[in-house]
């Protein structure tokens, strides 16, 4: 684990001695166990390296091999090392001992600029070849490191993160209004939709799942991976299913906890997190090794306000994981005293850009703390399992079925989901009716009372929504176009940038706390076995997320596993944590209101009626608030443009 930079003088100028140290010496804040250089005539390469696999350990990076005129930095942990290793030709004597730089230094040198497509894992890359005068670079099919660069006619310059670029005399801080303007228009947690682009006009980003070529005054970017949607895994039996789950499964965990250091997760009462420690805690084992967890739960004094179905303490169903599994180190943070709103500029200033993650970011950020107070090298994270290895919402399948008239299955699927869920078959059935037959819905002709936070005439000037209907199918109010769940899911994993903010974070932090983020259910071998078997694997005998479910059976305890009746829900407990800053937020909301430059962004009438909301007794109850999203949305945005210049 790396922060990485350099510079090339596209135009033969040697490397100006100040430029790099500059860059070099803006990455002092994050702890190091080694940084290195290398120079050569119009070229630099540096590395702010972090040991975290039992390989990096005393790895020299930046690495030159002289024999093929190759230089390469890299910030990267490499997953499938046995399969490389395999295509590679490397002799076994040499296989525990090479680091992950020099694997993708040799995939570069079989395969050319086609090797990212080999590579499995969270990387962020650029050689140098020399006998061909090209620089060449790569990020991960998802971002999980990140890669940030600005070039013009003379001199293209990267880094890890941003700020060592800004440090630079010739290249400018001026904000990027076309960044700004898809921060305001897409709802949800989405910051914006190019990711090729910053918030700074000057410096640009390289998107996931792709590659750049800098050769003879030019810079180009290839895609270089596409996910395609396909059934190929067919008519397999239910145990077949599950046990080639289980295998790829158990190995993208396996390849996930290779590090020196000691092995953390975090872990909610649900399946995807449970599923994790689980297949984890059973490898670790074999090592002599224990698994810390790492648990959010609410303070003390607050009081659960959610419906029945919803439980914001999942800590009785946690310590049931744990005691189900054994051999846990079991730990739990309430963070007290922290919260959304007092912690705006610390996550920005790792963040480096404006969020919408507010309602977690307080404590997304603390388990970083703490791993890194517990000698943590990796923290397991099921962060994507909603959508690879837990998905399976009943209903559009149930909907599926009564399209096709198959009515005997879907009458016996919907009594065993009654009892399952503790609903009654009449309630289910509407529901499944309302989902094959959208039109039947009572006000389904209403239009959506959604208005877009974006000013109109600062959308007509950047043209943000002619933009978006090229990358992010949304109607004018900000809201996904697409409705049905197979949909969504099948462009959730189509589109780059669905996971590009919260990567882009986890990226930061553990630069900032030495911890590296992994998460399984990200792995690009899980989610390409998750997308080749039919629907009905994820759905069947009354069970929604069937294929963990049934594919976890003596891994997690039937209570967390069957589970089907009570939703864990996080960060249910943000207003309740800023109510004692109540008078320093509404302070502040109505200097944004008051502040005319802002106003000319943001949709004037629609900030100003949230503002109202401020006039009415604050209660934890108001975390679902609409307004107060608007208010924490705005606001994050106006503080960043305030501390980084108009």
């Amino acid at each position: 684990m790396s922060a990485i930079a350099g510079i090339y003088q596209m135009n033969k100028e040697p490397i100006n001695t100040d430029h790099y140290k500059r860059i070099m010496d803006s990455l002092l804040h994050f702890p190091a166990d080694d940084t290195q250089v290398w120079i050569k005539d119009e070229v630099f390469l540096g590395c702010h390296a972090q040991w975290i696999t039992p390989e990096s350990v005393d790895e020299m990076l930046p690495f030159y091999d002289v024999e093929q005129g190759m230089v390469i930095t890299s910030d990267a942990i490499i997953d499938n090392r046995i399969e490389l290793f395999e295509k590679l030709q490397i002799s076994e004597n040499k296989r525990k001992t090479i680091p992950d730089s020099y694997l993708i230094l040799q995939a570069y040198k079989k395969w050319g600029d086609d090797c990212p497509e080999y590579l499995v894992g969270d990387f962020a890359f650029v050689i140098w070849d020399e006998k061909r005068q090209k620089l060449f670079g790569a990020r991960d099919f998802s971002g999980g490191r990140t890669l940030y660069y600005n070039s013009d006619l003379t001199q293209f310059t990267f880094c890890t993160t941003i700020k060592p670029l800004l440090s630079l005399p010739y290249i400018s801080s001026v904000l990027n209004q076309e960044w700004i303007a898809e921060f305001l228009v897409i709802a949800g947690m989405v910051d914006v939709a190019d990711t090729s682009i910053t918030p700074y006009k000057e410096i640009k980003q390289l998107p996931p799942a792709h590659s750049i070529t800098v050769q003879n005054g030019k810079v180009s970017l290839k895609q270089y991976k596409y996910l395609k949607w396909e059934s190929s895994l067919q008519n397999l039996s239910n145990n077949e299913y599950i046990e080639a789950f289980q295998e790829v499964f158990q190995q993208a965990v396996s390849s996930r906890i290779r590090t020196y250091k000691t092995v953390g997760a975090q872990l909610s009462g649900g399946l995807d997190s449970g599923s994790i420690v689980s297949f984890a805690a059973r490898e670790l084992k074999k090592q002599n090794k224990q698994l810390h967890t790492f648990s959010y739960i609410p303070p003390s004094d607050f009081t659960d306000y959610t419906p029945k179905h919803l439980v914001a303490n999942e800590k009785p169903y946690i310590k049931s994981t744990v005691n189900y599994i054994g051999g846990l180190k079991d730990h739990y943070f309430d963070f007290e005293g922290r919260d959304s709103y007092s912690e705006i500029d610390s996550v920005m200033s790792h963040m480096e850009t404006p969020y919408k993650f507010y309602v977690n970011s307080f404590w997304l950020k603390g388990m970083f703390e703490q791993a890194n107070k517990m000698d943590i090298g990796i923290l397991l994270n099921g962060g994507r399992g909603n959508l690879s290895i837990s998905w399976g919402d009943a209903f559009p399948f149930y909907a599926q079925l009564l399209k096709r008239f198959k009515w005997v299955r879907l009458l016996s699927e919907v009594k065993s989901f009654s009892n399952n869920v503790g609903s009654g078959r009449k309630t289910i059935l509407s529901s499944v009716l309302n989902q094959a037959f959208p039109i039947l819905q009572r006000n389904s002709n209403l239009s959506t009372t959604h208005t877009p936070l974006i000013n109109q005439e600062f959308a007509n000037r950047t043209r943000v929504y002619d933009k978006l209907r090229n990358l992010y199918e949304i109607d004018k109010t900000g809201q996904s176009l697409i409705k049905d769940s197979v949909a969504l899911r099948k462009q959730h994993f189509e589109q780059l940038f669905q996971w590009n903010a919260s990567n882009s974070l986890a990226a930061k932090l553990s630069l900032h706390y030495s911890v590296w983020k992994r998460d399984p259910t990200n792995d690009l071998r899980v989610i390409r076995f998750c997308m080749s078997i039919p629907h009905e694997q994820y759905v069947q005998n009354g069970l929604n997320r069937a294929l963990i479910r049934r594919a976890t059976e003596n891994y997690l305890p039937d209570n967390v596993r069957l589970n089907m009746r009570v939703r864990g829900v996080q960060g249910v407990d943000w207003v309740h944590r800023i109510i004692p800053k109540w008078n320093d937020f509404t302070s502040e909301v109505v200097t944004m209101c008051n502040d005319k430059t802002f106003m000319e962004i943001v949709n004037e009438e629609k900030l100003l009626d949230a503002k109202e909301c401020l006039n009415d007794p604050v209660r934890p109850q108001h975390a679902y608030s609409s307004h107060l999203k608007v208010l924490m949305d705005s606001l994050v945005l106006f503080r960043f443009i305030k501390n980084e210049g108009r």
